[in-house]
């Protein structure tokens, strides 16, 4: 499971600080001590025959469940089934059956079987039942935003251009609302899939596909089949109108289920999974365990995507066209593609016992998606995947409070943070660089075929690292699994002349435990590196190293893994030497962070982000733009001409987006022929941001432009129409605005939230404050949970000043609305 959800929330990236506004935790449930679900009965095998009431929402259901005791004879067996009508429930025995008694009480089903049976002793139950999803009232969590477990999407056909689909989503126990079952990760079961469905749709499931049989009714049942165990939540059935897209990995399948329109670009969107495939299975020395594996994306996703074993399911972010696939970033598509694929490895080969123990599904596909980059692409591109992402949590100062393997919690959904993805991923890092690649990669091998087919825990991956390796690693695990925080150290200076030497005091400032750290110091004289391997073990210690002469640069942590917030304090010459020196990524972009930190007077900081506007990786580009402080006149005069330069060559359509951003605001009218240009590339990330750029030296120019594009407009485009409408239209500009706020998926309504408002509030028509307010009020009150409804209200308030008593009512009414929603 991705966290894109929380992403497109804008949460972690366009506004982290809303990530700290959570619900306050029910104090009295993380008192309690969340144990692994003791097993009773065993799942064997599950099979399932159902159809689907598209009118009313329901599924029609019958299954046969195989269980068998574990540890003590029982008589009773209890299932999980969530809001289900129970039509009967029968003992299965060859040609015999038996009418078991039942109680259910819409959420388990306690059956009294017709005798003691022994451990091992297999039995199957038959069940008849109707799943009604749409009846639950299910809380979902920040990466999985709803649990009703099966989902009919536009069933009655009622929505105009979205197609009619099903799907399931099964994570973290949702899938006990559409089929019973113990519906816990420590169970593992092989299952038998069979779905009647409208002929003229296709179906996916885990497994093979077996068998296809028409019927008289126009209906086809599609029977899919896994033969090797996995646990209930991995189940996913899939319904609609895709098309397939098929390649092949060492002779197995590799589907890609996407909509029509979309089908064309398959290859462009999912073309590097047999490639993946093949990487992660020499990587790991464990080959691809499943019979093939299949991706399909679909409409209004509940999250990011989900590694059902062999069939991924993706939300419909990962759909592009051609024009849309040259903005598209790694991290937000190819990144999550790499993550699902690492699961069928760590989470579905090999499942956390329990969701305190989430940290061996996520933090390793978290951990993947820049160990894919790596080989991919680069140690760069590897590199600023995994320090992005180490920031996103570091700026989460309320998880640094929480333990990765987590014992305690309010809700199992809790579980799924920044603390079990960014931070269990940055952890792998260090562990990886620690007891270096061969050892690491050992460890995972022996992990997986050691617990393959069944469950792992952290204690598992560390008996594994510690078989390997020789070396005793609970003080590893003590501190980064079972223990809460990371390191906040200080870091000084000094050279002794007279001594020849170097010292380097490090200082651990946080309160309670004190790490252990490994910590790589590479000291330059000369020109060259010479490579130190410490350990600090006490909260502040010295560290000396022989240096003939006064070293340029001393890189601590020189290979840049460390999960910890430091201060750094060497001098801004030595951070210029880091810049054009060091060799990783991060040592280019914490030495473009310290020249943003300086005030623009600072010559040598501005000639750092000078420079750093031509940088070889894109995202230090993006940086240095970002860092410019673009209102200062001496930085526009040094800069103007490179920015122009470097727009001129640039490649990656993203940084071109950002260089005529750093244009338009120095609002010189000799740039509006290279605005006018750009506005006819095919990149809608350039075209967007060159129609913002014209209407900073053009409005009226970029407002009939805005007009003409209208017809063909997409994300950013849109997003930047409606900025120039909101800025120069008139009320007749509403209505495109609206319908794209409308049409937007949630990163897009946040991106347009700014437009919006500024329309409202310019503009006295009382349709636009109307129609504006009651979808500012709907968004408020939908990701409530999430702190979207403070800054919102923020924005009504501004909206509110200088409106006639009437329309300021309408506003006032809606803000009461989203402080008494729940």
């Amino acid at each position: 499971m991705t966290k894109a959800f929380l992403l497109s929330l804008g949460l972690l990236a366009a506004a982290p600080a809303l990530a700290q506004q959570a619900a306050p935790a029910d104090t009295a449930a993380l008192k309690m001590y969340r144990e692994s679900a003791r097993k009773i009965n065993a799942l064997v095998h599950t099979k399932l025959d159902v159809r689907f009431d598209y009118a009313k929402r329901q599924l029609l259901g019958k299954e046969w469940v195989t269980l068998q005791p574990v540890g003590y004879a029982t008589d009773s067996l209890r299932l999980d089934a969530k809001g289900m009508d129970i039509k009967s429930v029968t003992l299965v025995d060859g040609s015999s059956t038996k009418t078991l008694k039942y109680r259910y009480n819409n959420e388990q089903l306690d059956i009294d079987l017709d005798r003691l049976y022994l451990p091992g002793q297999q039995y199957t139950v038959y069940l008849e039942y109707v799943a009604k999803p749409e009846e639950l009232k299910a809380k979902g969590s920040a990466a999985i935003s709803d649990a009703k477990g099966l989902y009919f999407i536009n069933p009655d056909s009622t929505e105009a251009g979205k197609p009619r689909q099903i799907w399931t989503q099964g994570e973290t126990e949702a899938s006990s609302a559409w089929f019973p079952t113990i519906d816990k990760p420590n169970q593992k079961t092989t299952a038998e899939i069979s779905m009647t469905v409208p002929a003229r749709y296709v179906t996916l499931s885990n497994g093979a596909l077996t068998s296809q049989k028409n019927n008289a009714d126009g209906t086809r049942t599609d029977t899919w089949k896994q033969e090797l165990p996995h646990s209930p939540y991995l189940f996913m059935m899939a319904v609609g109108d895709f098309k397939i897209t098929k390649d092949t990995w060492r002779g197995k399948e590799v589907s890609y289920y996407l909509e029509p329109k979309y089908a064309p670009y398959a290859k462009q969107i999912f073309g590097n999974t047999p490639e993946m495939l093949e990487f992660f299975s020499r990587r790991l020395g464990v080959d691809y365990a499943w019979n093939k594996y299949a991706q399909v994306v679909v409409r209004d996703y509940v999250s990011g995507a989900m590694e059902n074993t062999s069939a991924t399911l993706h939300g419909e972010f990962l759909q592009k066209d051609a024009r849309e696939a040259l903005d598209a970033e790694y991290a937000n598509g190819e990144s999550v593609i790499a993550h699902e694929l690492f699961h069928q490895w760590f989470g579905d080969l090999v499942t956390a016992e329990s969701w305190s123990n989430l940290t061996v599904n996520e933090s390793f596909a978290d951990f993947s998606e820049a160990l894919w980059a790596e080989y991919k692409y680069g140690q760069d591109a590897g590199d600023a995947h995994a320090y992005q992402n180490m920031r996103n949590y570091l700026r989460s100062p309320r998880d640094a409070q929480k333990q990765l393997v987590r014992f305690h919690y309010a809700d199992k959904e809790d579980m799924f943070d920044l603390v079990s993805y960014q931070k269990g991923g940055q952890v792998l890092n260090m562990l990886r660089s620690y007891l270096t690649d061969d050892v690491f990669f050992a460890g995972l091998k022996k992990y997986l075929t050691d617990n393959k087919f069944g469950n792992g825990e952290a204690h598992q991956l560390r008996l594994a690292m510690e078989a390997v390796s020789g070396q005793d690693l609970n003080w590893f695990f003590n501190q980064w699994y079972f223990g809460a925080g990371h390191p906040v150290v200080t870091i000084d200076y000094g050279y002794d002349a007279a001594a020849r030497q170097q010292t380097v005091t490090i200082k651990q400032t946080q309160p309670g435990t004190v790490f252990q750290l490994p910590i790589a110091v590479d000291v330059y004289v000369n020109g060259k590196p010479e490579r130190h391997q410490v350990w600090m073990r006490e909260r502040a210690e010295t560290f000396r190293f022989a240096a003939a002469s006064k070293p340029s640069l001393v890189n601590v942590d020189a290979e840049k893994v460390l999960l910890w917030q430091k201060t750094d304090n060497k001098p801004f010459a030595d951070f210029a030497y880091q810049f054009k020196n060091a060799p990783r990524y991060v040592d280019r972009r914490e030495a473009v962070a310290a020249a943003a930190a300086l005030p623009p007077t600072d010559a040598a900081a501005r000639q750092l982000l000078i420079s750093a506007l031509s940088d070889k990786y894109p995202s230090i580009r993006l940086a240095s733009v970002a860092s410019l402080k673009l209102d200062d006149k001496a930085v526009q005069k040094a800069a103007a001409p490179v920015l122009r330069k470097q727009l001129a060559q640039e490649k990656n359509t993203n940084v071109q987006a950002a260089l005529l951003g750093g244009l338009a605001s120095l609002k010189d009218k000799k740039d509006e022929k290279t605005f006018t240009q750009l506005l006819n590339s095919q990149s809608y990330a350039v075209q967007g941001a060159a129609l913002e750029a014209l209407a900073a030296v053009q409005p009226k120019a970029a407002l009939a432009r805005a007009k003409a594009l209208e017809p063909t407009a997409k994300g950013t485009v849109a997003a930047a129409i409606a900025t120039v409408y909101a800025e120069q239209g008139d009320a007749s500009n509403w209505a495109f605005v609206r319908n794209q706020f409308d049409a937007a998926p949630v990163q897009g309504k946040f991106q347009m939230l700014e437009s919006l408002v500024s329309f409202m509030t310019r503009l006295p028509d009382a349709a636009v404050l109307n129609e504006g307010t009651e979808r500012l009020q709907k968004l408020a009150v939908q990701y409530k949970r999430y702190g979207v409804d403070e800054p919102v209200l923020a924005m009504l308030e501004k909206v509110k000043q200088g409106k006639p008593a009437e329309q300021q009512a309408t506003v006032q009414a809606a803000m009461d609305a989203i402080k008494k929603a729940e």
